[in-house]
């Protein structure tokens, strides 16, 4: 019997993209051999629009009082809720604070939630860090709570007002891919600096996930549930209240948790403002090159960021309707957890008081990593260096240059065309025009020369983040094993905060744009793994047992299955690699990696490159924007190509396309 044909979907005249491709690129390389080094826009350090922006400081500086009023407002408001936090916890003394948490980890999750709560903060204090700990806590609690009661009525509303919802997502974009760094200079301007401006600038940067996630889960709702409870007589009030917030709680806690994260990894870098906790020790660790006492730091501030992930993750579950069915937890539990605990946390905190030195952690018990860790990166500088220099010199040379070279002597309306050219192929009219918008406001910004710079180490560092990704990603979804030996690894190296992957990069190879695409790496390539994982894992099972008994082998069902099938995932990795190369771009600057990281940092440091500063963070967040639409414009197509393509129903069918197989 014949199997039947499978429709094609390109036209007789039409070419294939890549031939497309290869057309522009050619004409391109034929341009810039005729017009190299024309047209070009090098970059002014006293250019009129820096200028401007320093002006526009000083005028701030100047009228500040006559806005005092609302900013005080403002400053004081966040400084008293964090203020409260810290009181609160003081008050609990160590003790009692090591009793709460195990007690609040217990009723949520059971004794190993509470062996892990009460592990975790035992830990601060054994590392000598106790009081730092519990001033990052503090802070982050207090931004957090900020965060979540703006960011959950707005996302509320974002959720039921489509309007609302596309004309906000611009703003929480710019909010998103703003470097971190960025928002410190105008908040240090319009606040001054100390724990309230530091508050300000996390809820800022925190307060985009809770937004996006609670609208996500309003929308997540079954519309035929709201259409069945409307037809009810349910009023707006009613159905929000009554039926969308119970069924999106597990999504809300989700929001919750991710708005955790993301405040917590922002509370570091707000020691540049004069932020207490844990930052401080980062940046002193920072100036000295020591190793070993960030390590120590930043090994605190994982296992915070462990502890606040897995409770809030393990609550979100427990509020979940879907899973009230496996609950096994006997009626009155809960009840009786608070019966016993509460008068522990009672006893701990009077012990803690009058015994055991209130919220001084006992000197007798520390450890550290400073030393062994020190030692460890001397051996490697003193004896590695031989290797890790010629590493940075071949990847210099055979890469960052030549890509620099060609971005920054190329004339700019010749890059405007290949980059309008690449986005309308990968991802439409739309991508093509953003690319357009984004790359016309960085040469209006008097910044281009500075941002192709910056777009060549971009490229390098998410080509090798997404090759190291993409090999230990498929490693890891073909072994559960692996999986499971990797995920304290990556858990450790996506919390781990940006600044600690400095030190190591400098020991190794000195402060130069090499050390900030190592570092962009390191910090890049977790997501991509767990991206290029989910992505494999979840090809289904019929297809893959399809092609098995079609003859495939391994190799055949990873290249011909497997990858092709999990291209939209891969696409995802590579925006997420993108974006988050570039929110390391302004913390490399610190340590030699130049172009706008540096004018981001120069002008957070000196007041004379204000403006240039102020103008490279929009210029970062223009070049995530069009990265951004490319690549996902880029999966978006592929997922209707992939629709329209396989018209075959049957499993078989589309193992048998993506496979190849006769």
């Amino acid at each position: 019997m014949t199997a039947p044909a499978i429709p094609q979907t390109r036209s007789i005249g039409e070419f294939p993209r890549w031939v497309w491709a290869l057309a522009l690129l050619g004409a391109a390389a034929v341009m810039y051999i005729i017009f190299r080094g024309q047209f070009t826009l090098p970059h002014d350090d006293d250019a009129a629009l820096f200028q401007w922006l320093n002006d526009l400081r000083e005028w701030v500086d100047d009228n500040r009082n006559a806005a005092a009023l609302v900013l005080g407002t403002i400053r004081f408001t966040v400084t008293f809720v964090v203020g409260a936090f810290m009181v609160a916890l003081e008050t609990l003394t160590w003790v009692g604070v090591i009793a709460f948490a195990a007690v609040l980890g217990y009723l949520v999750g059971g004794w190993r939630y509470g062996a892990m709560m009460a592990a975790g903060f035992l830990s601060f204090g054994v590392l000598g860090l106790w009081e730092a700990s519990i001033e990052t806590l503090a802070l982050t609690l207090g931004a957090v709570t900020l965060a979540l009661a703006i960011g959950i009525p707005v996302g509320i509303v974002a959720g039921r007002n489509e309007r609302f919802m596309r004309s906000i997502t611009p703003v929480l974009d710019f909010m998103q891919i703003m470097p971190t760094f960025a928002y410190l200079a105008p908040l240090s301007l319009l606040f001054l600096i100390g724990t309230g401006t530091a508050g300000i600038a996390t809820v800022i940067y925190a307060i985009a996930p809770a937004i996006r996630i609670t609208a996500l889960g309003i929308r997540g709702v079954s519309t035929t549930t709201v259409e069945a409870a409307t037809s009810m007589g349910s009023t707006r009030r009613q159905l929000l209240t009554k039926v969308q917030l119970p069924m999106a709680r597990r999504t809300i806690v989700l929001a919750i948790n991710q708005t955790m994260m993301m405040a917590l990894a922002m509370v570091v870098i707000t020691a540049l403002v004069d932020a207490p906790g844990l930052g401080q020790n980062i940046i002193r660790a920072l100036q000295t090159t020591d190793v070993g006492s960030a390590f120590n730091a930043g090994l605190a501030i994982v296992i915070m960021a462990i502890m606040l992930d897995r409770l809030t993750t393990r609550a979100s579950l427990r509020v979940d309707p879907s899973q009230a069915a496996l609950d096994t937890d006997p009626p009155g539990r809960t009840r009786r957890v608070l019966m016993v605990g509460v008068p522990i946390v009672i006893a701990a905190i009077a012990l803690g008081t009058v015994a055991l030195g209130g919220n001084d952690f006992p000197d007798t018990v520390r450890f550290s990593f400073r030393d062994p860790v020190n030692a460890v990166t001397g051996f490697i500088e003193t004896n590695l260096f031989v290797i890790t220099n010629a590493i940075k010199n071949v990847i210099t040379e055979l890469s960052i240059n030549p890509l620099q070279t060609v971005l920054t002597t190329a004339p700019w309306w010749l890059i405007l065309g290949v980059l309008v050219g690449i986005a309308a192929l990968a991802g439409g009219v739309r991508a093509a025009v953003t690319t357009a918008l984004c790359l016309l406001a960085i040469a209006g910004l008097q910044l281009w020369q500075h941002s192709m710079e910056t777009l060549a180490s971009v490229v390098v560092a998410t080509v090798l983040t997404l090759a190291v990704g993409l090999l230990i990603g498929v490693g890891s979804a073909r072994s559960d094993r692996f999986a499971t030996i990797l995920r304290p690894f990556l858990d450790a190296a996506q919390t781990m905060p940006s600044f600690v992957y400095l030190l190591p990069a400098v020991a190794l190879f000195g402060p130069t744009r090499f050390t900030g695409i190592v570092a962009a790496l390191i910090y890049a390539v977790p997501p991509v793994i767990r991206l290029v994982d989910a992505g494999i894992r979840s090809v289904p099972s019929t297809v893959l047992e399809a092609a098995t008994s079609n003859g495939s082998t391994a190799r055949q069902l990873l290249w011909k299955v497997q990858l092709p099938m999990a291209r939209p995932a891969l696409l995802l990795a590579a925006n997420q690699g993108i974006i988050l190369v570039l929110a390391m771009v302004v913390v490399a600057g610190l340590v030699g990696a130049g172009a706008l990281g540096y004018d981001v940092v120069a002008g957070f440091a000196r007041r004379d490159f204000f403006g240039e500063g102020l103008a490279a963070g929009v210029a970062i967040v223009l070049l995530g924007v069009m990265l951004d639409r490319i690549t996902q414009g880029a999966g978006t197509r592929q997922a209707v190509r992939r629709r329209v393509k396989i018209s075959d129903p049957t499993s078989l069918g589309a193992a048998r396309i993506a496979a190849g197989a006769g």
